[in-house]
């Protein structure tokens, strides 16, 4: 089945009254005919529900479609995005570890990674995703390699078979954020590397009304157990030790789980993910075309452009070589950032990426806040950068509505 096939005829776990759409099951706990069914309950030796924040119909309803739009073996869905990129690492990571990553991350990843580094975990940035850089920067005590498929809000796109061909012959996991590009774009697992997560408050959701993530595992990591410690006890489940693990043990006891009612709105936004994308993209590179051409900024960037050093890469790796959904540009000074911002009227002044209607921001003073200035730079995070999310609008109206902004901010600095 093609994607749009695919998310709405896959086989997913049925309900008995045959409804389309999982039921919200909001509770807490599930009870049992008897002491010794919940005991097989807990001990995993019999399927059912006992606590939602162990597991809950309506969650694994949603981690089910994960899996099978990602062509993961399964998923485990999170409170937050940043939850999930959390448990994706510390499942595998201890004190003394090391970690390789593109330094164009998102500010709250970076956050996270300095967090990481006060528990012993060393983080390891290279300007570029690239197998030449990763394989200058390994060491025994590499143990993830850590990279944003479309960065946010740098826009470098990383291929991936090529950084997954050097993280197979290390025997290191390569762990993608797909949250940018989907799997409406593009299957990482597919491509060869070992785990996906995404930040499902953005895309797969597609409204803005739901805060999650979640982690796939692809099961096609070869583990070394002695080399990965945290992994040991779950051996005998071999390629699958990192999700029995994740699910049994670090992101159950971290509490870490997404309510019910935000998986069931995700489960919603899936069905239309594919269609929307197509028009996310399609209203990206219109606008990105039309304000490269305009001659009026400083710079567009946008990975789908033709002028972009990753346009050839989009349209070998994503589908219909669509570059996604975001576009950067520069204005010549924050001050100008600000009146641009200020005066658009139909894009909303926010803090999100993924949702139906435009939303514009300023990185640097808000998403960067807590990164240092050599952070900002190696990001490609701007005083005069300003980050568009696209939405659904007519790109007409886009198009006149940023016309009139940039005529304004131009007209009040002169």
């Amino acid at each position: 089945m093609r994607f749009n096939t695919r998310v709405l005829h896959s086989t997913f776990p049925a309900d008995p009254y045959g409804s389309t759409l999982p039921p919200v099951y909001q509770v807490s706990a599930f009870a049992h005919e008897s002491a010794e069914t919940l005991e097989r309950v807990f001990d995993n030796k019999q399927p059912g529900f006992a606590y939602t924040r162990i597991s809950n119909p309506t969650v694994a309803a949603f981690e089910k479609r994960m899996a099978v739009i990602e062509g993961g073996f399964d998923a485990v869905s999170c409170a937050s995005g940043m939850a999930a990129v959390s448990m994706a690492l510390l499942n595998i990571l201890q004190s003394g570890d090391e970690i390789i990553a593109g330094s164009g991350l998102f500010g709250g990843t970076l956050d996270l990674f300095a967090d990481l580094q006060l528990l012993g975990i060393t983080v390891k940035f290279v300007s570029d995703v690239t197998a030449e850089k990763i394989e200058a920067q390994i060491t025994p005590n590499t143990k993830v390699i850590f990279a944003e498929l479309i960065g946010n809000p740098r826009l470098d796109v990383v291929n991936i078979a090529e950084v997954a061909k050097t993280a197979n012959s290390h025997g290191i996991p390569l762990i993608i954020d797909g949250t940018t590009a989907t799997p409406a774009l593009v299957n990482p697992l597919e491509l060869g590397a070992h785990i996906v997560v995404h930040s499902s408050s953005k895309y797969i959701n597609g409204s803005g009304d739901a805060i999650s993530g979640v982690i796939v595992d692809g099961a096609r990591m070869n583990w070394d157990f002695e080399r990965f410690p945290a992994l040991l006890k779950y051996r005998k489940f071999g390629k699958l030790a990192y999700t029995a693990r994740l699910r049994q043990d670090l992101w159950r006891n971290f509490g870490a789980c997404i309510a019910p009612q935000n998986a069931w709105l995700n489960t919603v936004g899936l069905e239309t993910l594919g269609i929307r994308m197509e028009r996310l993209c399609k209203n990206a590179l219109e606008l990105a075309e039309y304000l490269s051409e305009s001659g009026t900024l400083e710079n567009v960037n946008y990975p789908g452009l033709e002028k972009s050093p990753y346009s050839a890469l989009v349209k070998k790796q994503f589908e219909s070589g669509c570059g996604g959904a975001i576009l950067t540009i520069r204005t010549g000074s924050k001050e100008r950032a600000f009146k641009l911002i200020n005066s658009l009227k139909y894009a909303k002044i926010a803090t999100n990426i993924g949702d139906v209607r435009t939303l514009v921001i300023h990185p640097a003073s808000t998403i960067y806040a807590h990164s240092s200035g050599e952070q900002r730079q190696n990001a490609e995070v701007y005083d005069d950068l300003i980050r568009i999310s696209i939405g659904l609008e007519n790109i007409e109206d886009l198009k006149e509505d940023f016309t009139q902004a940039i005529d304004k901010m131009n007209r009040e600095a002169s």
